[in-house]
C-alpha cells in the first residue's frame, strides 16, 4: 500500500466545528490534562456536553508534542500528535503542521491501529501537461490563522473506529539572525484543546547564550488570546532554564490554560529568541568530521552611509489599509534615518511621480518634515507600472552616484514595494527582470516588499536575488506596519560592503557562497564547506574587506582535532538522542541547497536550470530532504513492524564549539600578494619597555644610551612628539604594580596603553592595549590583539600578531612596533602591558621631540673624565677600553652627564644590549625634568613643554 503526502503551500482551514462555548466553560472547571484520551474525558463531561461531542466527526488529539535541539544555530525539530476515533465508525483524521518556509521536512511516519507506514523521499517528476502548467501558475490560497514565512503540512488519513493514528513529522532549520537575535519560531495550532501538550526546546552554543528571551503567543488574527498589549511575559507554564551555553524552555499548558488562551486551540506561534556571546571582531568556525561551518557577524564597526530611493506603490489597490499602514512605517523610517543619510522618494501608480527631481537630498530636519508631506498627501489612484518605477528610480540613483562626489563608503539601495502585479506599461515578468538588470549593473541592491496575497511573489523574490537584494511578503492586518519598519531596521545598518571569506583552495572544497556584496547590523554571514586535507590540524581562515578608504584583512588558524571537552553528550535535555546525525555536515547541505535553488530562480538558461535542480535534486536524496524537486511518499512497513516511536534526534556534538574569532570582510585590492602580510619584525633598540626601561641606539657612535623613569601610575608619558611637522604624536599611559619583595622601588609601573596620533595626510589615531586596538580614522574600527589582522588605509597600516605584537606603519616612512606582553599566571608585582619600539624614524622631523623623539636626529658624545676633571672626546675604537670606568661622561646639547655601563635585555629577552645608563630619571640627559614629559591626557599632541594641544 502506498499513501501519498500532500504538502500545502498554502493554509486551509479545518472545516471541522469549533469546541462549543458549553464544553469550554466545563474544561475551565475540570483540570483535564492527565487524560490521555477523548473516552476518558467524555465520562466526566454533562449529559449536554456529551451529546454535543456526539455530534463531533473529527477525531479528537489526545497528544501534541514538540521536541527540538538547537546546536550552533541548526535546529532539529520533531513534532508527535496522537489523534483518537471514539466513534462507531471510520472517520478521517487531517494532521495540519505549519512549518518555516525555509525548514526541510527530513522524515514523517505514522501508525493507524495496527499498521505503520513510513515516508520515502523520492525524485518530482518533471511534469510538461497544459494542466500542470495551469495548476502551477495558481497564486497561493489565502492563509488564515497565520503569519508570513510558513508553509502548511498536511496529512490525511481514515481511522478505524475506536483506534488511533500516531503522527510524527522531522524537519530541520538553520537559524538565521535579524536584528541582533536568532528567531525559533514553533507553530502551537491543533485546532482543539489537546489532553496533553508539551513543547521542549534545548538550546546548546558553546559561544554563550545570551539574551535569551520568550516573548507572549504570537497570533495576530487572534483577538481573545488574554493579552494586554504591551505584555511581554511568556505563555503561561513557560519554564525557562539556562546556563551559559545550555538553555532549556518548556511550554507545557493544562487544556484549562489552553482555554484561556484559545478555545479553538489555535494558540499561535511559540517564540525563543537568543544570541550569542561575540568577542571582538568575532568568527566562529565550527568544524566536524571533514565539515566545517563559519558564522561571521562583527561587531564595533560604524555605520556607512546609505543613499537610499523609496518606490512606492500608489495604485488603486493600495487603497484603505495597505497604503495607511505603509504611510506609518515610511514616517517611522524617515524619522531613523541619519544625518550622513541622502534619499528620495518615487509614488507609481500608471504615473510616475519623483519627489525631488534629478536629485537625492540629505537628511535634515526640514527635509524630513518635507517628505513626510509628500507621503501624506500621497493618495491611491489608476494601475501599477512596475518596469517604469524601477527604471526611475534606478536612473535617479545611478545619476546622482555619477553626478555627485558621493561618500566612497556609503551604500547605495533601492526599496520596493507593492501590493500587486504589473498591470501598466511593461507587464511581462522576464522583460521586467531583465530591464531591471540592465540599469543597475551590480552597482547598488535592490530590496523588495510585497503586501496582500495578489503580489507577484516570484518576481519580486527574483528581482532581488538577481541585484543582491532581499525580499519579504507582508499580510494584509494589522502588524504590516511594524513589519515595515523591522524589514527596514534590518538593512537599514550598512557595516560593510564587498565582503570575502577565503580558506586555502588545496585544504577546502564545495564551500558554499563566500562573497557578500553588505553585511548589516545584527544579520550574520555562513560559511560552510569539505575538507580535503582530513590529515592537516588546522584550518587556516581569512576574511577581508576593503573600500576606497580601508582594507582589511583577518585571518586565522582553526583546530582540527577539537578538544574532548567540547563533547556535551551526556547533557540533559540530549542524553536520549542516537547521537550519530552531524549537524555541520547537514547544515552544509541545507545551505548548498537553497543556494541551488536561488540559482537555478535566477537563472534564464534552460539547459543550466535543469543541471541545478538535477544538482538540488540529488543532494536532497542523499539527505532526504523534501524540496521543491522532492517528494514525500507514505510506504507501509512490514507486517511485525512496530508502531513508531517518538524518535528525536539528537545530533552528535563531538567538538562542538570551536571558536575562532573573525573578521571583517572583500578580497585583496590588485597589487597586494597573498602572504605579503606575514610579520616582518626589524628589531630597533630604540624603546621603551618594562618597568619602564628606556633605550636609545645611535648607530653612528656605535653605542646606547639607557635610562629608568620611575613615574607614578596613571602618568601619560609623552614619547614622540612631532605634531607639527610630520604629525605624529605617541603617548603612553603608565599602570601601577607593587614592588618585589625586597625591592628597593615603592612601587613598579608599565605602559598599559599606547596612543599614536596622526593629522596628515587625515586624522587618525589609535588606542593600544594588551587586550585590542581602537582604528578611528573617520570611522571607528575594534580589533583584538589575540587575531591576527592587517588594515591598510592610503597613509596607515596596522599589522596585528596574535598575542605578540602591533606594527605601525605611517607614509611608509615611520613603524612603530608595539609588544603585547601577557602572563599566564602572573605574579603580584607583574601586569599585562606594552612595549614600544621604534623601527623607522625617517619620515619624523628633526624638530621631533619626546622621551624618545628629541634623540632621533641628535648624536650625543662619550667622553672620558680623566683626573685633573678635564675631558675627551673618546673615538669609537675607544668605547670598549670605557666600559669598566665608572666615571665616564656623555655630552648632550652642552649638558654633561655622568653615565655607568649597564646591560640590558629588550624584546621579551630576546637581545642583549650594551648601554651607558644616566640615571635619576634620566637628569640631564633629557631636556628639562620628566614632568615636563607628563601629557594631559591620552590624545594630548602638545610640542612644548607646558602647551596642551589636542588633536
Amino acid at each position: 500500500m502506498i499513501l501519498w503526502l500532500c504538502l500545502c503551500w498554502g493554509f486551509s482551514p479545518s472545516a471541522g466545528q469549533p469546541d462549543s462555548e458549553l464544553m469550554a466553560r466545563y474544561l475551565e472547571e475540570q483540570l483535564l490534562a492527565d487524560y490521555s484520551i477523548v473516552e476518558q474525558v467524555a465520562r466526566r463531561v454533562p449529559r449536554q456536553a456529551k451529546f454535543l461531542q456526539r455530534l463531533e466527526t473529527r477525531p479528537r488529539m489526545s497528544e501534541f508534542h514538540v521536541r527540538s535541539t538547537i546546536i550552533s544555530r541548526y535546529a532539529f525539530t520533531t513534532v508527535s500528535c496522537t489523534m483518537v476515533n471514539s466513534g462507531s465508525e471510520a472517520r478521517e483524521a487531517v494532521f495540519e503542521m505549519q512549518i518555516p518556509a525555509a525548514a526541510f521536512i527530513s522524515n514523517f511516519t505514522m501508525s493507524i491501529g495496527n499498521k505503520t507506514y513510513y515516508g520515502e523521499v523520492t525524485g518530482k517528476e518533471k511534469k510538461n501537461s497544459t494542466n500542470d502548467k495551469e495548476r502551477h501558475k495558481k497564486p497561493p490560497s489565502p492563509t488564515e490563522g497565520r503569519e508570513n514565512g510558513y508553509e502548511t503540512f498536511k496529512a490525511s488519513v481514515f481511522i478505524p473506529r475506536k483506534m488511533q493514528a500516531r503522527f510524527i513529522l522531522h524537519y530541520e532549520e538553520l537559524l538565521q539572525r535579524r536584528l541582533g537575535k536568532y528567531e525559533y519560531t514553533v507553530s502551537i495550532r491543533p485546532q482543539q484543546l489537546v489532553g496533553r501538550l508539551r513543547v521542549e526546546v534545548n538550546i546548546l552554543e558553546n559561544s554563550g547564550i545570551v539574551s535569551l528571551e520568550v516573548p507572549p503567543l504570537r497570533n495576530s488574527k487572534q483577538k481573545g488570546n488574554g493579552k494586554a498589549e504591551g505584555d511581554v511575559s511568556p505563555p503561561p507554564s513557560t519554564v525557562i532554564g539556562h546556563t551559559k551555553t545550555l538553555a532549556k524552555v518548556t511550554f507545557n499548558p493544562s487544556v484549562v490554560e489552553q482555554t484561556r488562551i484559545a478555545r479553538n486551540g489555535i494558540l499561535g506561534d511559540f517564540i525563543i529568541r537568543y544570541d550569542v556571546s561575540r568577542e571582538l571582531s568575532v568568527g566562529d568556525v565550527q568544524i566536524l568530521n571533514g565539515y566545517f561551518v563559519h558564522y561571521f557577524a562583527p561587531t564595533d564597526l560604524p555605520p556607512l552611509p546609505k543613499n537610499v530611493v523609496f518606490v512606492l506603490d500608489s495604485s488603486a489597490s493600495m487603497v484603505g489599509t495597505k497604503l495607511k499602514q505603509t504611510k506609518e512605517a515610511l514616517f517611522t523610517i524617515l524619522q531613523d534615518l541619519r544625518p550622513e543619510d541622502h534619499f528620495n522618494i518615487i509614488g507609481f501608480s500608471n504615473r510616475i511621480k519623483v519627489w525631488q527631481q534629478d536629485r537625492l537630498v540629505p537628511v535634515t530636519p526640514n527635509n524630513i518634515r518635507d517628505a513626510k508631506k509628500y507621503i501624506h498627501n500621497m493618495s491611491p489612484t489608476g494601475g501599477t507600472n512596475i518596469n517604469g518605477a524601477l527604471q526611475t528610480g534606478a536612473k535617479l540613483l545611478n545619476d546622482y552616484i555619477a553626478q555627485n562626489d558621493i561618500d566612497a563608503r556609503s551604500v547605495s539601495l533601492i526599496i520596493f514595494l507593492t501590493d500587486g502585479r504589473p498591470t501598466v506599461g511593461e507587464t511581462q515578468s522576464s522583460k521586467i527582470l531583465s530591464n531591471t538588470k540592465d540599469v543597475i549593473r551590480d552597482k547598488f541592491c535592490l530590496f523588495t516588499i510585497g503586501i496582500g496575497n495578489d503580489v507577484d511573489h516570484k518576481l519580486l523574490e527574483r528581482m532581488a536575488l538577481e541585484n543582491c537584494g532581499m525580499t519579504r511578503l507582508f499580510q494584509e492586518d494589522e502588524d504590516a506596519a511594524s513589519h515595515l519598519k523591522g524589514f527596514y531596521d534590518e538593512i537599514g545598518t550598512p557595516l560593510l560592503s564587498d565582503i570575502r571569506v577565503d580558506y586555502p583552495d588545496d585544504d577546502v572544497e564545495q564551500v558554499t557562497q563566500n562573497f557578500f556584496p553588505n553585511y548589516f547590523n545584527g544579520s550574520e554571514i555562513i560559511i560552510a564547506g569539505k575538507l580535503i586535507n582530513r590529515t592537516s590540524d588546522k584550518l587556516h581562515v581569512e576574511v577581508t574587506a576593503s573600500n576606497s578608504k580601508k582594507y582589511i584583512l583577518l585571518k586565522t588558524d582553526v583546530a582540527i582535532d577539537l578538544p574532548s571537552r567540547n563533547d556535551i553528550r551526556g547533557v540533559p535535555g540530549l542524553e536520549d538522542g542516537k547521537g550519530d546525525s552531524n549537524y555541520i555536515e547537514r547544515a552544509w547541505s541545507y545551505l548548498t541547497i537553497k543556494e541551488l535553488l536561488n540559482s537555478r530562480l535566477k537563472s534564464d538558461d534552460v539547459q543550466e536550470k535543469d543541471n541545478l535542480m538535477e544538482k538540488a535534486k540529488s543532494m536532497a536524496l542523499a539527505y532526504n530532504f523534501v524540496t521543491p524537486f522532492t517528494v514525500l511518499k507514505m510506504k507501509e512497513a512490514g507486517l511485525h513492524s512496530e508502531p513508531p516511536q517518538e524518535e528525536f534526534i539528537s545530533p552528535s556534538t563531538d567538538g562542538i564549539g570551536e571558536k575562532v574569532q573573525s573578521l571583517q570582510g572583500h578580497k585583496a585590492p590588485p597589487g597586494i600578494r597573498r602572504g605579503q602580510d606575514k610579520q616582518r619584525i626589524k628589531i630597533s633598540k630604540t624603546s621603551a619597555d618594562g618597568d619602564p626601561h628606556f633605550v636609545i641606539d645611535f648607530p653612528s657612535s656605535k653605542f646606547s644610551v639607557c635610562f629608568n623613569i620611575d613615574g607614578e601610575p596613571g602618568d601619560i608619558l609623552r614619547l614622540v612628539s612631532d605634531h607639527k611637522e610630520s604629525g605624529v604624536t605617541v603617548n603612553g599611559q603608565l599602570i601601577g604594580a607593587p614592588a618585589p619583595p625586597n625591592g628597593h622601588k615603592k612601587h613598579r609601573t608599565y605602559f598599559s596603553t599606547i596612543t599614536i596620533l596622526s593629522n596628515k595626510p587625515e586624522r587618525s589615531y589609535l588606542e593600544i592595549t594588551p587586550k585590542r586596538v581602537i582604528l578611528d580614522d573617520g570611522e571607528r574600527l575594534v580589533l583584538s590583539c589575540g587575531r591576527s589582522a592587517v588594515v591598510r588605509s592610503r597613509s596607515l597600516e596596522v599589522s596585528i600578531s596574535a598575542y605578540s605584537n602591533i606594527t605601525v606603519t605611517i607614509r611608509d616612512s615611520i613603524s612603530f612596533v608595539i609588544l603585547i606582553h601577557h602572563y599566564k599566571k602572573p605574579a603580584p608585582y607583574q601586569r599585562n602591558h606594552l612595549g614600544f619600539y621604534i623601527s623607522n624614524s625617517k619620515g619624523l622631523s628633526s624638530d621631533s621631540h619626546g622621551l624618545l623623539g628629541q634623540f632621533l636626529s641628535h648624536e650625543v658624545k662619550l667622553l672620558q673624565e680623566s683626573l685633573n676633571t678635564s675631558h675627551q672626546e673618546v673615538g669609537q675604537n675607544q668605547t670598549e677600553a670605557l666600559k669598566a670606568n665608572p666615571t665616564n661622561t656623555l655630552k648632550v646639547k652642552e649638558r654633561l652627564v655622568p653615565v655607568v655601563w649597564k646591560q640590558r635585555r629588550i624584546y621579551n629577552g630576546q637581545q642583549e644590549v650594551d648601554c651607558w645608563f644616566a640615571k635619576n630619571n634620566a637628569d640631564k640627559l633629557i631636556d628639562g625634568s620628566y614632568k615636563d614629559y607628563l601629557a594631559s591626557h591620552p590624545f594630548d599632541t602638545g610640542t612644548s613643554f607646558g602647551t596642551i594641544n589636542s588633536l
